[in-house]
């Protein structure tokens, strides 16, 4: 059977999934109403977070898949296609990046009214990187402001500007619906299906199963997985020889350290579903168990003599901050995993899978976590929420180093789309932050601005940013590498509202403090000494007492009953705590509760720190 291998690239929500989900339903092997975002937390938020393998037969198969479907075999012998299904959020780069190295073409997805986005920049850069040549996918051609032709214009002049070669610019086009399921390779063109879409692959990806003799086998696994009663699982491209269950093999790290094992068991994929078989051979993308060891981009094969594949290399974390053990009033009161041992032990696990993550554990208590955003590390502090961690973290800070003497920090490229009327106060805005406006031009009925900035200026502004466009822009921002140290830049125009006593929030006095900032809890909130509870408007801490009720009497005045109005208060999420945290401050995070602290709960111990 042939086989082609296929990731589906581009900028979050510009219908990856959508896609991928209608081709698996057209080729019988995924149902109505299928996902690929199995994870709780894709669901909740809509956008891809892990890269998931499937895998589709076209032309279709059997005729029991033809009969139900509805279509017409083509009397060819099916090929195997597998698909990746990659992120489309920058935080999530490393996902992208270890998957590139795996396939031989990529389906570039981007959006008919919005064009190219800064991911699409950073994805497409990296597969021409590897030489690959894709296939260019214009989705949702069904929007009202839809502009195919613009956008194809635009995809060219980025291919261009990218350093594609000759064979790379001049790309096949698919024009795609990915929800209602249809493809065209002309816009005049009638369709009721993918097949446009299917028939391009098959004509423009070379096939990944050309025959490889009698060469031992060479896996490297890209992936990893994890069952109760398998263990760990490794995913991985067989790009020579044969792999077979019950099979002795030996594990080899880029550097050529080599260690025995044995393949138990081979697995290979029909939709996202994995099927047991005997063994499988070149160019197929498997799922192989009995490696309890087994890391990432590391070479399984048959022959001790055999050369290792290079490493699988991604791009450095751009911030850092610290994970503690919680010290708080509240410790222990809600989490089941509290001690630095079990944080410990959890991002080891971690460690495993996500590639994109560095941790030193150089305290007993405290561990410094190396992420490539605030959304990449917000993910990780979900799960563990969710599986019953309690812990506290710091403010993300941007990564500085020096190279020969120079100090270098992260810079990131910020492209926003907003209605043209905000567009003076966002240049001003992010000036302020270190920003240089790049390019201004017209998108369609709103304006699109590039800026280039450091990291640190962007750190905290995402919800100013709602703030300042009234909810109307969208921001899209991409790494693009160490730049020089870009001076100071003072952020935060607002100071923290600390609660000086413990006990019950009552209504009365939330009511005089709310005048003072913006509050973070509302009524009937326990607090204790040293939580920040809100923001004060003025710029300046000030400690309150949320705790203090109406002094009452026993005579009746004009005025002394009048209502209580409060304004809903601003509840904090992780992302938010990460975004509006002060340097001197922690994120307390358990499985029911984000507060936000000082990281010196009394007064007396503030003082003290500040002369320090």
């Amino acid at each position: 059977m042939e086989i082609r291998n296929i990731a589906i690239i581009a900028h979050v929500d510009h219908g990856k999934t959508t896609l991928t989900d209608a081709l698996l339903r057209q080729t019988g092997v995924a149902e109505e109403g299928f996902t690929m975002d199995t994870n709780a937390l894709e669901l909740e938020r809509g956008i891809t977070i892990y890269a998931k393998n499937a895998a589709l037969f076209y032309p279709l198969e059997t005729p029991s898949i033809l009969k139900a479907s509805g279509l017409k075999g083509s009397g060819r012998s099916a090929t195997k296609i597998n698909i990746v299904d990659t992120p489309g959020h920058a935080d999530f780069g490393s996902e992208v990046e270890r998957v590139l190295r795996s396939i031989d073409s990529v389906l570039l997805v981007v959006d008919a009214q919005e064009g190219p986005m800064p991911q699409t920049r950073f994805v497409l850069k990296k597969s021409l990187e590897l030489g690959l040549r894709p296939i260019v996918v214009i989705n949702k051609i069904d929007k009202p402001a839809a502009d195919p032709a613009r956008t194809e214009e635009q995809v060219l002049e980025l291919f261009l500007e990218l350093g594609a070669n000759d064979l790379q610019a001049n790309f096949p086009v698919v024009y795609a619906n990915g929800r209602a399921g249809i493809a065209k390779k002309k816009l005049g063109d009638e369709s009721t299906d993918l097949t446009p879409l299917l028939d391009t692959i098959l004509e423009h990806v070379p096939s990944a199963s050309a025959s490889s003799g009698d060469m031992p086998l060479r896996l490297q696994s890209f992936n990893l997985g994890y069952d109760n009663f398998l263990g760990r699982l490794a995913v991985g491209r067989i790009y020579e020889g044969t792999v077979r269950a019950n099979q002795n093999v030996f594990i080899k790290k880029p550097s050529g350290e080599s260690r025995p094992g044995k393949i138990t068991k081979v697995f290979t994929f029909r939709g996202l579903k994995r099927e047991e078989t005997e063994s499988a051979s070149t160019g197929d993308i498997v799922l192989v168990a009995g490696l309890p060891d087994i890391d990432i981009g590391e070479t399984v094969t048959s022959s001790a003599d055999a050369e290792p594949l290079p490493a699988i290399a991604v791009d450095a974390p751009t911030i850092v901050l610290s994970f503690l053990v919680n010290n708080s009033a509240f410790a222990g009161r809600e989490g089941k995993f509290v001690t630095s041992r079990q944080i410990r032990e959890r991002l080891e696990r971690e460690l495993e899978i996500n590639v994109g993550l560095r941790v030193e554990f150089n305290a007993a208590d405290s561990f410094t976590v190396y992420g490539r955003g605030e959304l990449h590390i917000a993910i990780l502090l979900e799960n563990m929420r969710r599986e019953g961690y309690e812990l506290q973290v710091s403010q993300p800070k941007a990564i500085i180093k020096e190279e020969d003497g120079k100090k270098l920090e992260p810079f990131e490229e910020v492209l926003i789309d907003t209605p043209g009327e905000y567009q003076g106060v966002l240049i001003e805005r992010l000036g302020t932050r270190g920003f240089i406006l790049q390019d201004l031009r017209a998108h369609g009925q709103s304006v699109r601005l590039t800026l280039l900035g450091p990291t640190r200026g962007l750190l905290g502004y995402r919800n100013q940013f709602v703030i300042d466009t009234r909810g109307e822009g969208i921001l899209s921002s991409h790494f693009v590498g160490f730049r020089p140290y870009a001076g100071e830049i003072r952020k935060r125009a607002t100071g923290s509202m600390i609660s000086m006593t413990a006990g019950k929030t009552l209504g009365f006095s939330l009511w005089n403090l709310q005048e003072r900032g913006v509050l973070y809890i509302g009524p009937g909130t326990e607090v204790y000494e040293g939580m920040v509870i809100g923001n004060t408007s003025k710029g300046e801490e000030m400690e309150v007492n949320p705790t203090k009720g109406k002094q009452l009497t026993n005579m009746r005045a004009s005025g002394s009953d009048e209502a209580i109005h409060l304004v809903p208060p601003y509840e904090l999420t992780i992302e938010r705590g990460l975004e509006i945290m002060a340097e001197d401050e922690y994120l307390e995070i358990t499985p029911k509760s984000v507060r936000l602290r000082k990281q010196y709960l009394t007064n007396l111990e503030r003082t003290k720190a500040r002369r320090a």
